[in-house]
């Protein structure tokens, strides 16, 4: 059966915590990774340091508004990379600006999801994007990429 592995890659506890919580609820078995900057973000992806046995995520839902190296340049580098590109980004978000969307967009997110302010909406949205792309969507298989 395929287990998922999801990086949360984000500085605020409370939402990873939130997060990690709302996708340990559901039924469907997933490994969750977090970490809480950029630098620490592509460490991880490349098996660098502490990381050099961390699994290759299936989805990584990444914040724009990072310590030590944002999540633009994230985004960015991991589009570029050949090895990594494939993997889906969803840049969860505080931002509502447009710019930051079309941004990200441009960058090779594969989706854009603003973080609500309501408790109920934010898990909402978080249930949403588990269900999409692990129910939904078709993800690359890891021996493909």
């Amino acid at each position: 059966m395929f287990k998922p592995e999801i990086l949360l890659v984000d500085d605020n506890p409370a939402d990873l915590d939130l997060t990690s919580e709302v996708l340990a609820r559901n039924e469907r078995p997933k490994r969750v990774s977090s970490v809480m900057n950029g630098v620490e973000a592509l460490g991880f992806l490349r098996h660098e340091g502490k990381y050099a046995d961390t699994p290759d995520p299936d989805l990584i839902l990444l914040d724009l508004n990072l310590p030590r190296k944002d999540g633009r340049a994230v985004l960015a580098e991991v589009k570029a990379d050949p090895l990594l590109r494939r993997t889906p980004i969803v840049v969860f978000s505080t931002s509502q600006a447009e710019f930051d969307i079309m941004q990200s967009y441009n960058l090779g997110a594969n989706s854009y999801v603003t973080k609500p302010g309501d408790l109920p909406e934010f898990v909402q949205a978080v249930e949403s994007i588990e269900n999409f792309w692990f129910g939904c969507a078709r993800l690359p298989r890891k021996e493909e990429q």
